[in-house]
């Protein structure tokens, strides 16, 4: 094994660099393994799931009989003194194949202590054909070519210093793509300990060094030319122009025969009829090949533009009615009415002077048409050549005052965007002076191209409304906003699955329970789309109704899963209801049939939560269990439904437990680790909806809460009112002294008129001031008007009026009337 040190040459910022395929993973103090990235997949061949969580040690066994007594690569880069490595060690894979790889090992502190991390390539590719170059963000077309005897590239893994702090961090920030899915600041703090290491690189033939960024960075560029002679890639010896630069078709696109353009002072030879023909076929076929590749409506537009610009005209211009953009309602079917307001959505052309077109055509722009104007939006128009003296009167008749100057000696076609009947706008085409002027078939072809373009828009413009009306469902279903609870701090993301609908059967929910306490839910209705939304939203509102009994986990879940089988036999879910005490710092849950959710540390240590797993809902006959656990202050709860983990056949249970780890700090907010774990997932592999609900829980303090139990005799009211006084004084409340303990005397004197046994009065300070009233009759009190001669009935309506809110809950046994104060200031 060759050891290398830092190299002393410097990294240049001359934007060239190496694209490797990198396989990154880290080894966590404890020896196992925390991070294994795709590339690490590739080319060890170990599933992530099968080594997450698993000791390193003999994963990765180096080739045998090469280095006496060492066992594994792992094992080498774990025993090095050094804090930053670069070399070579042939490795063997997981079915035996011995793989020459390069490696990059670093010494660093995160994510969780004095951890490992390793960079590995596969050297064989890199030596065979050298490494695909870069240039800035484009690749370039050709590789690192070798120049030894062999043919093959020496290629050296090298730590090289960077000079330039810019360079630096434009290098790091592309490598961070790829290093360890960790919160922000844990991952700016591993960049930080590896510039100082030494970035990788590769010296290539012993004189070129050049930074290695992982190759999913690169753009894509057009296949490299192949020399028919011999049959091999033609290396080009300067960088090809960029597709995307390239005028008129795109690189991938086959273009057109390059038609005839004579002087522009006579007219263009006429074509063959049959050549003519097969034009118009040709390019009728690549439109419908090439126009509705997406449901979108801009991205249309502009594919039946760039599908006619220059093979049937040198400039095209799509203009839809407004209404698609703006409103919910279809165009009218007769347009000859009101003006018309048309955006241009699409604009392309082959002019060499593109600023002309660029302010007199600006796309988006919004166009008032009369409907007096020739043409009308629903007419078609045929000018062969555009007499200069007309030129300014066509361009007002089309809206476009800045169009006469562009307008003379062109020839111009205008045809409707027509589909099912309804008017979407219209399409302009012009040609140059030096090519041949439009006729009755070329208006023919672009009237055809336009009808089946129509369609596509018109595709997209019901896509468009459809997706609004299921937004507009799922929001509707949804909470809005996490709600605000003492001891608690929550947030909530939902992505559904099904890119069409954009609604699913995913929930979840935050409910505030007497006591100072909230009930936590997600759940997952089985199937897509909006049949299994109309069923979550009939299952979240029994849940939010059912929650309000203040039930026990277990018994709310066994509720829910009898109302399943009277809903049909088809409504099967899966749930996990939790309930948080902020006074006792206890979490009480039930799972039926979900995805056990992940309990965090405050020091970012994540377990899955081992509670009994149940049934899903609506399977019957299976028991669901209550689980109560303590959870200290700053611990996290992570519920989210499998369409966050469920990706490329890795383990659930494995996989949300990865998520989770090493995401989570103390001054983080729980949108902020919404985000960290949802940019962990890979969003290309995901076909199911994403619930995800964090909460952080903070708990009350003791100080904050105050409780006494009641005697069960009127004269007791004496004594809840001086208890509630004395308390006051003690928080320092004196200005709300009066008030409270008057709307305490009404609600006590309620509850022991009516309970058998028991009545307790708590008073809690949580940036409000909380009193509940808690008696065991079950029968909710009713507010009602009093008479004049009424001697009753005036309680409630002073509680009513005279608290910030209030309100009524049932418990398991009896209820429980509350009321809220603002705080003085």
């Amino acid at each position: 094994m060759t050891r290398l040190p830092t190299t002393t040459t410097p990294l240049t910022a001359n934007g060239v660099s190496a694209l490797v395929r990198l396989a990154v993973l880290c080894v966590g103090p404890d020896g196992d393994v925390s991070y294994w990235n795709r590339g690490a997949e590739e080319l060890f061949g170990h599933r992530w799931e099968a080594v997450f969580g698993r000791p390193a040690a003999g994963l990765l066994p180096h080739t045998a009989g090469r280095h006496p007594g060492e066992q594994d690569a792992l094992e080498v880069l774990d025993d090095l003194t050094r804090s930053a490595w670069a070399g070579a060690l042939p490795t063997t894979d997981r079915d035996g194949g011995v793989k020459d790889v390069v490696w990059w090992s670093y010494r660093i502190m995160e994510p969780a202590g004095r951890s490992l991390l390793v960079i590995a390539a596969n050297a064989r590719p890199l030596r065979d054909t050298g490494p695909r170059l870069a240039l800035g963000d484009h690749l370039l077309p050709y590789t690192a070519d070798g120049t030894t005897a062999r043919g093959a590239v020496r290629i050296t893994p090298r730590l090289a210093p960077v000079a330039d702090p810019a360079h630096a961090e434009h290098l790091t920030g592309r490598l961070g793509s790829v290093l360890p899915r960790v919160s922000a600041g844990r991952l700016d703090r591993i960049v930080r300990q590896i510039v100082p290491l030494g970035y990788p690189a590769v010296e290539v033939d012993g004189t070129v060094l050049l930074p290695v960024l992982p190759e999913e960075y690169g753009t894509t560029v057009a296949p490299d030319p192949v020399n028919p002679a011999t049959g091999r890639t033609a290396r080009p010896t300067r960088p090809a122009p960029h597709p995307e630069l390239l005028p008129g078709p795109r690189a991938d696109v086959p273009a057109p025969a390059p038609a005839p353009v004579p002087a522009a002072t006579t007219p263009g030879p006429s074509l063959a009829p049959g050549h003519v023909l097969d034009e118009q076929l040709a390019l009728l076929r690549e439109t419908g090949a090439k126009v509705g590749t997406t449901l979108d409506l801009e991205t249309t537009a502009r594919e039946l533009c760039a599908v006619t610009v220059p093979r049937f005209a040198d400039f095209a211009a799509v203009l839809v009615v407004d209404q698609l953009f703006s409103d919910t309602e279809p165009p009218k079917d007769d347009l000859s009415g009101d003006t018309i307001i048309a955006r241009r959505v699409a604009v392309a052309h082959t002019d060499t002077t593109p600023g002309a077109w660029a302010a007199a055509l600006p796309e988006g722009e919004l166009i008032p048409l009369p409907a007096d104007s020739t043409p009308r939006l629903g007419e078609p128009l045929l000018v062969p050549v555009i007499d200069p003296a007309l030129a300014r009167d066509i361009a007002l008749d089309l809206g476009v005052p800045g169009l006469g100057p562009l307008l003379p000696e062109r020839s111009m076609v205008v045809v409707p965007l027509t589909a099912r009947g309804t008017v979407l706008g219209r399409m302009c085409f012009l040609r140059h002076p030096g090519r041949r002027p439009f006729d009755a078939k070329d208006a023919a072809t672009a009237a055809e191209v336009a009808a089946r373009g129509a369609v596509h828009l018109d595709n997209a413009r019901l896509h468009r409304l459809e997706s609004r009306a299921a937004a507009t469902l799922q929001r509707s279903m949804m909470p809005t906003r996490p709600p605000r609870i003492p001891g608690v701090r929550i947030a909530h993301h939902y992505m559904p699955g099904d890119r069409q609908a954009q609604v699913g059967g995913d929930w979840f929910d935050a409910i505030q329970l007497p006591g100072g306490r909230v009930a936590l839910i997600v759940g997952d209705v089985m199937g897509h789309g909006l049949l299994s939304a109309a069923v979550m939203g009939q299952f979240r509102t029994s849940v939010i109704t059912m929650a309000a009994l203040d039930l026990p986990p277990a018994q709310l879940l066994r509720h829910l899963d009898n109302l399943a089988h009277r809903l049909g036999a088809e409504h099967l879910a899966t749930c996990v209801y939790a309930v948080y005490d902020p006074i006792h710092r206890s979490l009480t849950l039930a799972n039926a049939g979900h995805i056990p959710p992940v309990l965090a540390r405050h020091d970012g240590r994540s377990e899955l939560l081992q509670i009994p797993k149940g049934a899903p809902i609506g399977v019957g006959g299976v028991p669901f269990e209550t689980v109560e656990i303590p959870v200290p202050d700053g611990s996290w709860l992570v519920l989210c439904t499998d369409g966050l983990v469920e990706v490329r056949g890795q383990g659930i249970d494995a996989g949300l437990a990865a998520l989770c780890s090493n995401v989570i700090e103390p001054q983080q907010t729980p949108e902020d680790v919404c985000e960290q774990i949802l940019s962990r997932v890979h969003s290309d592999d995901r076909r199911d909806d994403v619930a995800l609900l964090v909460a952080n829980f903070q708990g009350i303090p003791s100080e904050d809460v105050a409780e006494w139990r009641l005697a069960m005799d009127l004269s007791d009211v004496r004594r809840a009112r001086a208890l509630t006084r004395e308390q006051l004084a003690r928080w320092g409340l004196h200005g709300l002294s009066d008030l409270t303990e008057l709307l305490v005397s009404e609600l006590v004197t309620n509850a022991l008129r009516v309970a058998s046994h028991e009545v307790s009065l708590r008073l809690m300070r949580v940036g409000k001031l909380l009193v509940e009233v808690s008696d065991d009759d079950h029968n909710l009190p009713q507010l009602r008007r009093a008479d004049a001669d009424d001697e009753e009935g005036r309680g409630l309506a002073l509680v009513s009026n005279l608290s910030r809110r209030w309100g009524t809950s049932r418990k398991a046994v009896g209820k429980v009337v509350w009321f809220e104060l603002a705080l003085p200031g």
